[in-house]
């Protein structure tokens, strides 16, 4: 799906009005859109309220209600503004009163009185108030709508223990929708929570936190960008009925994307009957040191699961026991050490198999000491890089140059190895996947993790356009970039801020490119599987609990998901 801000979207729906299918058209499928997600979350004849504001969104939510008096439930209407003398010109608003919809007006209401009966007696709340046009702080008297509805969501439903228990559904899979109570109605935004920046993400204080928000044709910039991101929930985007060969022309432009499920299969590599283990590639990690012999086998276990046909790990000979009887399924390169941490001595067991691997893993658990260091300053000098090795410590200056590295992923410790390097991005083989979160980010850049976490999307791709490389900037709502391209992978899971589950992505991302994807491919892939994955843990609802292997045995749901 195209990631658009909020010029772009404007654009591409003039250009479906110019085509024939006007605002109208697209308005109708919209509201249709809204009134269908909250169905399909609260029992028939429930109490819906929709808040209405000025313009198009206000049209989008007034069209909801209509549909949802339409297929039973109980409809009421609070409208903020709709602008002066709009309502004899307002189609929209005048079918929900001839349609016998309750609707106050907050001009009738200065003590918000009957706003507070409303939200008191719904079962669920439509936020369509503003739409994603408005920038900057809400108005006072918007601010003061929002407060009270607000306010009143969070008494959730402790008042109401003589009542019957609340028809909204949390679950499809409960059999008796009155069988449990929930905390608050849920609130359901139509495109975007009413305070939200959909260009930068910046949000009012005073906002609505959504549990659903209905967004139309594209995503938006700022839905995955915080803090605002917090406040959207779960995303829908609903096709309004946009022309086909209006949108083809539109994808055609260079735009950024979210990747889904159509995007990740359609790249995903194939597994043909008649294949072998040799079919689906070999890839070597280099991973694990004395204090973190758990990274190496998550990595390993990761790769393995993700499809790699192969899986070799190279580790120092002290933990090589320890990791062996964890992962029976990888072969092994047993290096030199010194107290448990890799020395530059490894690379010559390491080299002579190199060329042997259709992808190389670097970094899990390796470790910062200074003998680690020069191994991985050696391991990536001379192989083709835009620079050459002045940049190595020590008599390794002035080494020979050797064959090209497998195609690699850079993370976890040699990415801090790197951040100490001048210039280090000049020496990797290009491009490569390197796989920071914001705080190994922050040591790349020499920016605050707070400057990062502000722009994910410009600091990722500004990043990997000077380096020249495929940029996995994790976190909530991974950001993908090779400098030309950006694509967001559309999951924010806190059950995977968590130890460990950077070395299963370092893994699934390194198995894709031993199957023969391209870089910045099988980052795309890896991020997104990895991210499916912890979306079937069976505790999903925590939001913590979750340990990294648990992932493990998700990876091969999520392909089959996929397939």
């Amino acid at each position: 799906m195209k990631l658009v801000t909020v010029a772009q979207m404007r654009h591409l729906e003039q250009r479906s009005d110019a085509a024939g299918h006007d605002y109208a058209a697209m308005m109708e499928r919209a509201g249709h859109a809204v009134a269908a997600a909250v169905r399909a979350r609260i029992a028939p004849g429930a109490a819906v309220l929709v808040l209405v504001g000025p313009g198009n969104n206000g049209g989008d939510g007034l069209v909801a209600a209509r549909y949802l008096a339409a297929w039973g439930f109980r409809a009421e209407v609070y409208i903020w503004r709709r602008g002066a003398g709009e309502e004899g010109l307002d189609p929209n608003l005048a079918i929900a009163t001839e349609l016998g919809i309750p609707i106050v007006h907050a001009a009738q209401d200065p003590d918000h009185a009957r706003l507070v009966e409303q939200v008191r007696r719904c079962d669920a709340v439509v936020d369509a108030l503003l739409g994603t046009g408005i920038t900057g702080a809400l108005r006072d008297d918007l601010a003061a709508l929002l407060q009270v509805v607000r306010g009143e969501l969070d008494r959730g439903r402790e008042d109401r223990n003589d009542r019957e228990a609340s028809p909204v559904l949390r679950d499809p899979a409960t059999p008796d929708p009155r069988a449990w109570r929930a905390p608050r109605p849920p609130v359901i935004a139509v495109d975007a929570p009413s305070g939200l920046d959909c260009d930068t993400g910046a949000i009012d204080a005073r906002a609505l936190r959504a549990d659903v928000t209905v967004t139309f044709a594209c995503p938006k910039r700022g839905q995955y960008l915080s803090p605002g991101a917090g406040h959207v929930g779960t995303l829908l985007v609903a096709d309004i009925g946009i022309p086909g060969d209006v949108l083809a022309e539109f994808a055609r432009e260079a735009f950024d994307e979210v990747a889904d499920a159509e995007l990740v299969r359609a790249l995903l590599p194939r597994r043909p009957a008649s294949a072998h283990k040799g079919t689906f590639g070999k890839a070597l990690i280099v991973a694990g040191s004395s204090n973190y012999v758990g990274a190496a086998c998550l990595a390993a276990q990761a790769a393995c699961r993700a499809g790699a046909g192969l899986v070799t790990l190279a580790v120092p000979e002290a933990i090589h026991p320890m990791v062996a009887s964890q992962v029976t399924e990888a072969t092994y390169l047993v290096l030199p050490h010194d107290l448990g941490v890799l020395v530059p001595e490894a690379l010559r067991v390491l080299e002579p198999h190199l060329g042997e691997y259709e992808a190389l893993l670097v970094g899990p658990g390796i470790g910062r000491e200074r003998p680690t260091a020069e191994f991985l300053a050696q391991l990536i000098a001379g192989r083709g890089g835009r620079r050459g090795i002045g940049f190595l410590p020590g008599d390794a200056t002035g080494a020979p140059a050797r064959g090209a590295l497998p195609p690699l992923v850079v993370d976890a410790d040699a990415l801090n190895v790197l951040s100490g390097l001048e210039g280090w991005w000049e020496h990797l083989p290009a491009p490569a996947v390197l796989t920071p979160h914001p705080g190994e980010m922050a040591r790349l850049t020499g920016m605050r993790i707070e400057e990062i976490q502000r722009d994910r999307m410009g600091v990722a791709r500004d990043a990997a356009r000077r380096w020249g490389q495929v940029v996995v900037l994790k976190g909530a709502h991974t950001v993908v970039s090779d400098g030309a391209r950006l694509t967001i992978i559309p999951f924010a899971n806190p059950a995977l801020a968590t130890a460990g589950t950077g070395d299963v992505l370092a893994g699934t991302i390194v198995a894709l490119l031993a199957q023969g994807l391209a870089p910045y491919d099988a980052a795309v892939c890896g991020a997104y599987l990895h991210g499916l994955a912890a979306a079937f843990w069976p505790q999903r609802a925590a939001r913590a609990g979750m340990v990294a292997g648990d992932l493990l045995p998700l990876l091969p749901q999520a392909l089959a998901a996929l397939a």
